[in-house]
């Protein structure tokens, strides 16, 4: 709003410098002609009012000219140009004749100061300037040609003043019209950079929604590795079983197990779907539903699991809680596959400003450089728990040798549930 008021406040005052250049002329003449007339008792005689009739006639012929073809020139007529110097040559030659005539036309002879800039190039502006300040010091000192030591001293004085003062106003104007030129450059500069700008923030949107795309899909198949993956995999061990027992009781016990672990998996597809929190997170905070996520593996695996938590337990936010839990369940999944242990421990350390999840276990152990690829059939492991916990500027690391356990180590930070 401010800038439209700002141009339109800038096109009113060119309007105004534009009638003022039409009519100023026009005006000035015509204020010398009266004063003439009403001095007419300083005339010599009938010839010298011939000659002011020719000449007035003149200029208005000049006006009239270069009013009529100055829309066809470059800004209107308001740039230094060939036709512009003659104009104000010629317009300066009659004011000095009429003002020889009679010293009140000086005022038609002031309107070189008005437009000198705009019409003369380069430093001959300067010449321009001179010339209108010789016909107007002229009059002021009682006329031309000046007479006596007295009035030529006057003359001077009053030359200087004149061109003294219009070239600093000159030179203000010659200031501001470079500042201006520089704001102009400037602004164009800046309107083509904020160019750039949005061809750029349109190049990142399309590219942030990219990677929007292709972290929500690697997010989505994490979360199907973790649920229903996972539960596949407990389902299907418990009927191996099942297969194998000739008990009827010991089968049935862990057809139930698989039934359970069938409605748990349908439970974390479901949340999964609408990004939820896992289900173990809904009636309880991050240690409880660690605690109860690790007796559960163990009733299942038959190995001896313990979880402790160390520190002041925080409500932390769903994010951070879903994270460490997801891990957990991963890493319990991998020994549950690999490690062959005979126990493990889970441990939930809360600090001032962050949370360290830790997983041990005596089994077999491996090395962690010589880890195979991931296959289309394997899960997403140890790079699907780093890539979690990084999500949340969090990191994992891993220590293990073969025959001798492994321990997995992920720090997030401690977001507390209200922030």
């Amino acid at each position: 709003m401010q800038t439209g008021q700002m141009n339109a406040s800038d096109a009113r005052i060119d309007r105004y410098w534009e009638r003022l250049h039409v009519w100023g002329p026009y005006g000035l003449l015509g204020t010398g002609l009266v004063l003439a007339v009403v001095s007419a008792g300083i005339m010599d005689g009938p010839v010298d009012w011939y000659l002011i009739g020719a000449l007035v006639g003149a200029a208005l012929l000049l006006q009239t000219w270069w009013q009529g073809t100055r829309h066809r020139r470059v800004r209107r007529g308001r740039s230094p140009s060939a036709a512009g110097t003659v104009y104000y040559c010629a317009r300066w030659a009659i004011a000095f004749l009429l003002t020889w005539l009679n010293p009140f036309f000086a005022f038609f002879a002031a309107s070189g100061y008005m437009d000198a800039d705009e019409l003369i190039p380069g430093r001959w502006r300067r010449l321009g300037l001179f010339a209108s300040a010789v016909t107007v010091a002229g009059a002021q000192a009682g006329g031309l040609m000046p007479e006596g030591i007295a009035q030529w001293l006057g003359f001077a004085a009053l030359l200087a003043a004149n061109f003294g003062l219009q070239s600093v106003v000159a030179h203000i104007t010659e200031q501001e019209e470079q500042r201006s030129r520089e704001r102009t450059s400037t602004i164009e500069a800046l309107q083509q950079a904020l160019d750039e700008n949005a061809a750029l923030h349109a190049q990142l949107l399309v590219q942030a929604r990219e990677a929007g795309v292709a972290d929500e899909r690697r997010r989505l198949a994490a979360e199907i590795h973790d649920t229903l993956a996972q539960g596949l995999t407990g389902i299907i061990a418990q009927l191996q079983v099942v297969v194998n027992t000739p008990d009827q009781a010991q089968a049935r016990e862990h057809v139930h197990r698989a039934m359970d672990l069938a409605r748990h998996s349908l439970g974390e597809a479901r949340r999964s779907v609408h990004n939820l929190a896992p289900v173990a997170l809904d009636d309880a905070g991050l240690p409880e539903a660690l605690k109860q996520t690790v007796a559960d593996w163990g009733e299942r695996t038959g190995v001896r699991a313990e979880f402790t938590v160390t520190g002041i337990a925080q409500q932390l936010h769903d994010e951070i809680a879903a994270t460490l839990l997801r891990i957990a369940q991963e890493a319990l999944s991998n020994a549950s596959r690999h490690a062959r242990a005979g126990r493990l421990g889970v441990t939930l350390t809360f600090l001032d400003e962050e949370v360290i999840l830790d997983i041990r276990d005596d089994g077999v152990g491996f090395d962690p450089l010589a880890l195979p690829p991931r296959t289309r059939t394997g899960g997403f492991g140890l790079d699907g728990m780093r890539a979690r916990a990084e999500r949340v500027a969090g990191s994992l690391t891993v220590e293990s040798e073969p025959g001798h356990g492994t321990a997995l180590s992920a720090r997030v930070p401690l977001v507390r549930h209200d922030q």
